[in-house]
């Protein structure tokens, strides 16, 4: 297991412990002291772009969060410039998962998404330095996009007792919950203001 992609290559093929271990060695190579190339750079962005697809084929539970954790390590490698949410469907798909691994890697995913997304919310006149072409009109209307999945999502998975839970952290584990923890990172880094727009 020396790089990334033979990780995945033990992920998706290997046993149960093996898969586990490989999941968690891609962490230490990301972020140990070796240099990666451009081209280590291009298999990375390349794992990420066809998780989606690679995930719909895994048939074990713990195989599909062994996976699922491993993308959500190297997932901020992904080709932002040209469609920064190209991966939200797939995240809105785990975000619903009855995994709670999985669901927490499809939070940390939506939100380290968001800060690039509303640069241009909290520091007008500032242009992301990981979003340089993308305008401030098309990263409101990925937000607003965001904004209505994730209402979505909560109105299919509301139970009647959730009403007596006043606070996210208090709310009982499960989609609703990790919905509302991407929701309320998303209401924080926009503002009540921007958000109520989308009312």
């Amino acid at each position: 297991m020396d790089t990334v992609k033979q990780c995945f290559a033990i992920i998706l093929k290997e046993n149960k412990e093996q898969s586990r271990q490989a999941a968690r060695k891609v962490r230490k190579l990301l972020y140990s002291s070796a240099r990666f190339d451009t081209d280590t750079y291009t298999v990375l962005k390349n794992l990420v772009h066809d998780a989606p697809e690679k995930y719909k084929k895994i048939a074990d539970d713990w195989r599909q969060e062994n996976f699922v954790v491993a993308v959500s390590v190297i997932y901020f490698l992904h080709d932002r410039e040209a469609r920064p949410d190209f991966l939200f469907p797939w995240l809105f798909q785990l975000l619903q998962h009855q995994s709670g691994v999985i669901r927490y890697a499809a939070v940390r995913m939506l939100s380290h998404e968001l800060g690039p997304l509303t640069v241009h919310i909290r520091c007008p006149g500032h242009i992301s330095a990981q979003f340089r072409k993308l305008e401030p009109e098309q990263a409101d209307a990925i937000l607003f996009a965001l904004f209505m999945n994730l209402n979505e999502i909560l109105v299919g998975v509301w139970k009647p007792s959730f009403k007596k839970y006043k606070h996210i952290d208090s709310l009982p584990v499960g989609p609703y919950k990790s919905t509302q923890m991407v929701l309320a990172r998303l209401t924080e880094l926009c503002g009540r203001e921007y958000i109520d727009h989308f009312l």
